[in-house]
């Protein structure tokens, strides 16, 4: 080859690559740049939704990053957690908080127990469970779990078909029950409701262990009688049941309510005002546990207290997120707690009453 062909050649080569060079490199800058705009969008929307924050008077932190753990997409702990995430990153104290999609309660216990999240929306009946090893829990005692504070009531629905003639708890004996998955929250609800009646699952004409879907499919096939689900009124996936199927909330007497609460103190005995759902006509006494906020006890004092004292000055962004956040209220905020406050929520509470 002459040195002229062999210095051409090289030209060519240099040529090309700084051709593919260029190339690539413009593909990467322009990933970047549509990942730049989508988090810009992303960040934009999320101050928007969280409009002004209130975050006076927090205590010093060397802040950090705040996994929030919290529930199905489709579930009311998601978007509340979002909108806590945004009050967290928006408060000016070096927080980077991000709602993480669990499968719930005894998932989200064992993340923020074990370090993998540092806030958790829970039941405070699993809670309770898990700080003293009890129920889902049995031989796994969770004693470092310490409680934040109380959100909204999660409310024990039964729910019957019409025509199963099914209108009092003792009414479920020799019926068709689904009680939820097994071990899950909501079958030891159902175990504990049942058993303050003297029913056992030796009572029923059949037991299944069934997601509430899965239920309501078989309440409209005529598979089974009733079914129970553990979740804030009103749930969609019984106001969808009702509007396509004749079915109605089955009770639980007020005296068999108070006998529930002398034995489990995290349950309140509530009273569903008509019209939560269709068909239903009259208000009905039933039993709820509470959604609350745990950490571990290994959170720093100053983290507790700033969490807390966020969310309380700062509950528009909660309601704005899903319609559970507007029962959130300070003066409720203990009520049903079943594990011991994190020393950092105690400081806010003691100064809130002062």
């Amino acid at each position: 080859m002459t040195k002229k062909k062999l210095t051409t050649l090289i030209m060519l080569i240099a040529v090309v690559t700084l051709t593919l060079t260029a190339c690539g490199g413009g593909g990467n800058n322009a990933k970047k740049e549509n990942a730049n705009a989508t988090k810009t969008e992303e960040t934009a929307k999320t101050e928007e939704a969280t409009g002004d924050i209130t975050a006076e008077g927090l205590m010093e932190t060397k802040g950090g990053f705040m996994s929030v753990a919290t529930g199905g997409t489709g579930g009311t702990y998601y978007p509340l957690g979002g909108a806590l995430s945004n009050i967290l990153n928006n408060a000016g104290v070096n927080y980077t908080a991000t709602a993480q999609a669990t499968g719930a309660s005894k998932e989200n216990v064992e993340l923020v127990t074990r370090g993998d999240a540092e806030i958790a929306f829970i039941q405070n009946d699993v809670a309770y469970y898990a700080v003293n090893g009890t129920d889902i829990f049995e031989g796994e005692k969770k004693p470092s779990l310490r409680g934040l504070c109380c959100l909204y009531p999660e409310i024990v629905q039964i729910v019957a078909s019409d025509d199963s003639g099914i209108k009092t708890i003792d009414d479920l004996k020799g019926k068709r029950v689904a009680v939820g998955a097994p071990g899950s929250g909501v079958e030891v609800n159902v175990k504990q409701i049942l058993d303050i009646h003297g029913i056992t699952y030796d009572d029923l004409g059949k037991v299944d262990y069934l997601s509430f879907a899965e239920a309501a499919d078989q309440i409209k096939s005529g598979q089974i009688d009733a079914t129970f689900l553990t979740a804030a009124i009103p749930s969609s996936a019984i106001t969808e049941l009702a509007t396509t199927h004749d079915v109605h909330l089955v009770p639980i007497a007020e005296d068999k309510a108070e006998a529930l609460i002398a034995k489990y103190p995290f349950y309140v005995n509530l009273h569903i005002t008509p019209s939560e759902y269709k068909g239903q006509d009259e208000e009905i006494s039933v039993v709820a546990v509470q959604s609350m906020l745990a950490v571990d006890e290994r959170m720093a004092e100053e983290d507790a207290y700033n969490i807390v004292k966020l969310l309380f000055e700062n509950l528009d962004t909660m309601k704005e997120s899903h319609a559970r956040g507007g029962d959130i209220a300070l003066d409720k905020a203990l009520d049903g707690m079943s594990i011991e406050l994190h020393p950092g929520a105690q400081k806010y509470f003691d100064e809130v009453k002062k």
